[in-house]
């Protein structure tokens, strides 16, 4: 009977040391995890439309100009009014407040210097062309490019000069042009940084044994699901998180706002754009502009289809989606769990339901929130 009880004992043991033994990530999970840290995040690629991109002279000085409330029409509103750097670069509100109301939410500018498409429908192919959108949206700073100028010339003369010449002998829309280019060398420098989930990964993907100490247990689990059944990766993947593509995820129009037809009208309104890829004012001589050439203007699932944000920072982004109508996490990931038929919506939603429990839907969240 002693034989018996010790020989019980000894295989609880042994099957307790295996189970312990057994590795909680398989190698094709590690991989997955260690392409979505952010030490696997490669360098900018380059911008050949502008000259002046990797210029630390133009970054300091496009600093400035970020920073300065005198770009606008009332002199109260810097591009840091929406994008706040306490809040990783956006403001708090569910849509954008300059001179006026926005429709629109402000997505972050943290790593948007990967992104190819700017501003939820990818209106702007290059980062200069997108930092002139707010400085003459009449709803942000509101000037005109003789206004702008007049401002340059007034308040930044010295800097600007050192850079692109005397402001005073340039059209308008040069100098325009020039104050775009010197913000999106500052833009190209901001940068998410390191949270525990990238030390975590870093050590699942060396196969550091304490790797579990970086993340709690509700953490991983819902790693593990982000990375399985949660369906995430299809559009949230590599070190930013986001395919930088555009999807219609099942949002009906809200009331009191007029439909939003998302990339299929900001996809014609970058190709008829006189700053565009191809635009006079690009500083590649080739213009090669193959994003444009294959864009398909008028494809069924660009109507109502919106740029998948980066998650990096996403507990400091709310409120959520290019409307901001969801205040929290938890409300995005219930939209995403459920699939609902949202009833009458532009185009066709992508979503299916996906099934999880609330339990699951916590852990996923808890997950989330180490981004």
């Amino acid at each position: 009977m002693r034989a018996g009880l010790a020989l019980t004992l000894g295989l609880a043991l042994t099957l307790s040391a295996c189970q312990r033994a057994q590795p909680e990530w398989s190698t094709e999970q590690r991989v997955t995890i260690a392409a979505l840290s952010l030490s696997r995040l490669p360098p900018p690629p380059p911008d050949p439309s502008n000259r002046y991109a990797d210029d630390p002279r133009a970054a300091a000085f496009g600093a400035r100009l970020f920073a300065d409330p005198r770009l606008s029409r009332n002199g109260r509103v810097a591009c840091t009014h929406c994008h706040q750097p306490e809040r990783a670069f956006t403001d708090g509100l569910s849509r954008a407040r300059g001179l006026g109301a926005s429709r629109r939410n402000t997505p972050t500018l943290l790593g948007v210097a990967w992104s190819p498409w700017l501003f939820w429908d990818g209106r702007a192919d290059s980062l200069w062309a997108q930092a002139l959108g707010p400085l003459s949206h009449p709803a942000e700073q509101g000037l005109s490019e003789a206004e702008l100028k007049r401002a340059i010339t007034q308040y930044h003369r010295r800097d600007y000069e050192a850079l692109f010449g005397a402001p005073d002998a340039q059209p308008a829309r040069q100098v325009s042009v020039n104050v775009g280019k010197a913000i999106a060398a500052y833009e190209r420098t901001l940068k998410p940084a390191p949270t525990r989930f990238d030390v975590y990964a870093d050590a699942v993907a060396a196969g550091n044994e304490k790797a579990a100490a970086y993340l709690d247990e509700a953490e991983r689990r819902g790693l593990r699901l982000f990375i399985g059944r949660g369906q995430c990766l299809r559009c949230h993947h590599g070190p930013l998180l986001t395919n930088h593509a555009f999807h219609n995820i099942g949002l009906p129009p809200l009331p009191g706002l007029p439909p939003d037809r998302g990339r299929a009208d900001g996809l014609r309104a970058v190709l008829a754009s006189g700053l565009n890829c191809r635009s006079r004012y690009s500083d590649d001589p080739d213009r090669v502009c193959p994003q444009l050439t294959f864009s398909r203007p008028g494809a069924a699932e660009w109507v109502g289809a919106f740029k998948t944000p980066s998650l990096r920072g996403v507990k400091r982004t709310a409120p959520y989606m290019h409307d901001g109508r969801f205040v929290t996490l938890g409300e995005v990931l219930d939209h995403y769990n459920r699939a609902l038929d949202p009833g009458p919506l532009l185009g066709h939603s992508e979503l299916f339901p996906l099934g999880l429990t609330p339990d699951e839907m916590n852990d996923l969240r808890a997950f989330l929130e180490t981004l």
